[in-house]
């Protein structure tokens, strides 16, 4: 995958941070590239306070900082890290997340400054604490909402490329995997009897996920259409788009939004994403998945990134109140006054 971000507008020693994430640490290009949009950010405030420049976003388009030197680099503090982060939250209106994120990458910067190229003795971002992120439940789709979905795109009598987005939907909803994994399986990460198939997640791990038979059933009618895909310009993709290419995340995400709006779904501002939380969900409160099997599916690093899809339903707390052994009894004093 080739960058999208002009690395050469960042300092040498920022593209070197970078190479090693990528090369030595196996990040994928979307995480260094992140890392590099966070930090240009960082530096470019850094250089305009220094220097009493603006700081709005037209200012920061036309500051170059691709000289900025090692010097400048190492000499930053724990205090102007506080700035640039109230800056962050007041002038550009970055929410916890955001905030978070940047902080991420600043320290990963400085972690590689100080323990890998050893320039510096203190680190000024080693002490700082994230903001803390709201907890919000993942929203997902209901079985019947599912069932709609499908649907919709089985009657699409238009589609010329029914089969193919039927497969896409059902995988979305059956494995959880992400749109990243989604769209980068080959023909060949796929075993022969469609029990299995292989896909690169985050940090380029690979993993196995398994496919029951909704999943084999949407593959087999799919494959064959594939197979008359003569003029595909990558041999190996599974899904492909109308230009004969490997299929992009965009037009993903755009297929979905498509059926979504086509179910009657469109209003609740669902995503390819979120078909990834409904696969979890319904995985945990009906299939009753153990909590650590489910970690596995999905290919979370960290248990505690799992244990969001431990919240029970609505309706599990309903009938928690009901199944209460005192909801049944009531005051008598109105009986005994009658």
């Amino acid at each position: 995958m080739s960058s999208k971000f002009p690395i050469d507008s960042m300092p040498p020693l920022v593209r070197d941070f970078a190479r090693y994430k990528q090369t030595i640490q196996g990040c994928s290009q979307k995480t260094v590239d992140e890392y590099l949009s966070d930090l240009r950010l960082f530096f470019k405030f850094i250089y305009s306070k220094r220097h009493n420049l603006k700081t709005d976003k037209e200012a920061f388009s036309l500051l170059d900082i691709s000289n900025l030197d090692t010097a400048f680099l190492t000499s930053v503090s724990t205090d102007e890290i506080y700035d640039f982060f109230f800056y962050a939250s007041s002038e550009r209106g970055n929410n916890t997340s955001a905030r978070a994120r940047k902080l991420s990458a600043i320290k990963a910067f400085y972690k590689y400054v100080c323990q890998k190229q050893r320039l510096m003795e203190k680190n000024p971002a080693i002490d700082l604490e994230a903001p803390k992120k709201k907890q919000a439940l993942p929203k997902f789709l209901s079985i019947d909402e599912s069932v709609s979905l499908l649907e919709a795109i089985e009657n699409d009598k238009e589609s010329k490329t029914k089969e193919r987005d039927y497969a896409i939907v059902t995988l979305f909803l059956n494995c959880g995997m992400r749109l990243s994994e989604l769209v980068g399986i080959n023909i060949n990460d796929i075993d022969r009897e469609l029990r299995s198939l292989r896909v690169v997640g985050k940090g380029n791990k690979e993993r196995i996920v398994y496919l029951n038979d909704a999943c084999r059933d949407a593959l087999v009618k799919y494959l064959e259409v594939r197979r008359k895909e003569t003029k595909a310009t990558d041999s190996y993709a599974l899904f492909i788009s109308k230009q004969h290419k490997r299929i992009s995340n965009k037009t993903v995400q755009w297929l979905v939004y498509k059926y979504l709006s086509l179910a009657g779904l469109d209003y609740k501002h669902y995503s390819t994403h979120k078909l990834r939380h409904t696969a979890a969900t319904l995985m945990y409160q009906t299939g009753k998945v153990d909590v650590r099997v489910l970690k596995e599916i999905l290919g979370h690093e960290q248990l505690n990134t799992t244990q969001i899809y431990t919240h029970v339903s609505n309706q599990g707390m309903q009938d928690a109140i009901d199944n209460n052994p005192l909801a049944n009894i009531k005051s008598r004093k109105k009986e005994e006054n009658n």
